[in-house]
């Protein structure tokens, strides 16, 4: 009997082999060939499931949403009780590259932004989404904790949530640039959302 191909982990498994060369390389020079190679498959099989390499890019940035989103859930589980506070310290610090996993999503989505501005169509398949749906879920936690009196009632949770998200990829680049190390970063962060917060408990 013919084995059967799970066609959703074989796509995977080439959009991974995908983010491990733009971690460690960059994603100007990634040729599908390079993709197959680091996958250990075909230069074929990358072709069936992926008819151009702005499909691969696009495809593999989907799986790179999903390993940050997976870090946050488990990085604010860590935290214990969802407050706020909790969950917004939580989605930033889970950005932050502090440790082995994430430089590595720090780098692969730094490579990302350095080929969107090389390369303006893929900028506008791939927009903000992410970006902006991120903005969107700090700035509820934000008005949570207005509600809850926790932060103060006049605080703009839009601008707000943008400014942390901004700093939070600054911190990020300094670190990978080697102005600061992952602990002092984190230390920034945390000051602020101590100021932020400073009608409740630091975590």
């Amino acid at each position: 009997m013919p084995k059967r191909v799970d066609h959703e982990q074989r796509r995977r498994q080439i959009g991974e082999a995908l983010l491990r060369i733009a971690s460690s390389r960059g994603l100007q020079a990634a040729s599908m060939r390079e993709v197959a190679v680091e996958a250990g498959v075909s230069l074929r099989l990358v072709q069936y499931y992926f008819h151009s390499k702005q499909e691969l890019l696009l495809g593999a940035l989907g799986y790179l949403g999903e390993q940050l989103s997976a870090r946050v859930t488990d990085r604010i589980r860590s935290l214990g009780s969802p407050t706020p506070r909790n969950i917004v310290f939580g989605t930033l610090t889970a950005i932050l590259p502090t440790d082995a996993e994430s430089r590595q999503l720090t780098r692969t989505y730094a490579a990302y932004y350095t080929l969107v501005l090389a390369e303006p169509d893929l900028a506008r398949e791939h927009g903000a989404s992410y970006p902006d749906a991120l903005e969107r879920f700090l700035a509820r936690q934000l008005r949570d904790a207005q509600q809850a009196g926790q932060v103060d009632a006049d605080l703009d949770a839009d601008t707000v949530a943008a400014g942390l998200l901004a700093m939070t990829n600054g911190l990020g680049s300094s670190v990978l640039g080697g102005q600061r190390d992952g602990a002092a970063a984190l230390a920034i962060l945390t000051y602020h959302l101590d100021q932020l917060f400073s009608r409740t408990s630091p975590v």
